[in-house]
């Protein structure tokens, strides 16, 4: 299952993404890590979006959704991961991970699939593991 989330080929196909577009396909790749995507999990995606972005709940749900179909499309998650850091500076990376905890901890349950990936994604976007840990607990 990793092998896929994490492969290095690319798709020809693939567009530049924006930063929005990056993090939401992150938030749904960690939803779903533990094979289960729940209505809490969407909610807490759409919630968190749409802090962060100040968007509406329409427009939240559509970034969502367009988050959704890329990250099902995705050969790798270092291209979210890049995406991001090209436009996020790295003081504000730690409320990206903040973030993810967030999706991570809405169904209250964390699993060694959620915690696995949270680790590389933290170390894909710069974030040393104690500040990953501050992170989950403010989350």
């Amino acid at each position: 299952m990793f092998a896929s989330l994490f492969s290095s080929k690319s798709s020809e196909k693939a567009r530049d993404i924006t930063a929005p577009e990056a993090m939401a396909a992150l938030m749904v790749r960690i939803a779903k890590s533990d094979d289960e995507y729940s209505a809490t999990e969407i909610a807490r995606i759409d919630a968190v979006l749409g802090l962060l972005y100040q968007l509406t709940a329409d427009q939240a749900a559509d970034l969502r959704q367009t988050a959704e179909a890329l990250e099902a499309e995705a050969p790798d998650t270092v291209r979210f991961t890049r995406a991001i850091k090209e436009e996020v500076p790295y003081e504000e990376r730690f409320n990206v991970v903040r973030a993810l905890w967030q999706v991570v901890l809405a169904d209250g349950a964390r699993d060694a699939e959620e915690d696995a990936l949270m680790r590389l994604l933290a170390s894909l976007l710069g974030v040393n593991d104690r500040d990953s840990a501050i992170a989950r607990k403010q989350a």
